[in-house]
């Protein structure tokens, strides 16, 4: 089955994906989820925060693993796309759930 990377979105953490986590280990996914930089349980300090911070943070969970499907929610649509273009080598594919993914140039705010 799947590698699956689950990302939030802004003002998220981990835990908001505490209820499709179990579906998709129950369908046989290995799934993993983690806060983003400066949010849930990262210390992170505000004024550090980046996209890239952020992108950085899923491939560094990405490790050395086999490419994974990587689903973001929200903002986490604008992290995935970019930790797509940051380590291609380890994303099979991109999910976007609900998410914003604002044209090149454009801002989030």
């Amino acid at each position: 089955m799947a590698r699956i990377v689950l990302v939030h979105g802004a003002f998220g953490r981990a835990s908001v994906w505490d209820r499709v986590v179990p579906g998709l280990r129950a369908a046989g996914h290995e799934v993993q989820t983690l806060d983003l930089p400066g949010q849930g349980d990262d210390d992170t300090p505000v004024a550090e925060v980046t996209l890239d911070r952020y992108a950085q943070r899923v491939c560094q969970a990405l490790g050395d693993g086999p490419p994974a499907v990587l689903v973001g929610h929200s903002m986490g649509g604008m992290v995935i796309t970019q930790a797509a273009a940051d380590c291609p080598q380890n994303i099979d594919r991109l999910v976007y759930v609900a998410a914003f993914l604002p044209a090149d140039g454009e801002s989030l705010i």
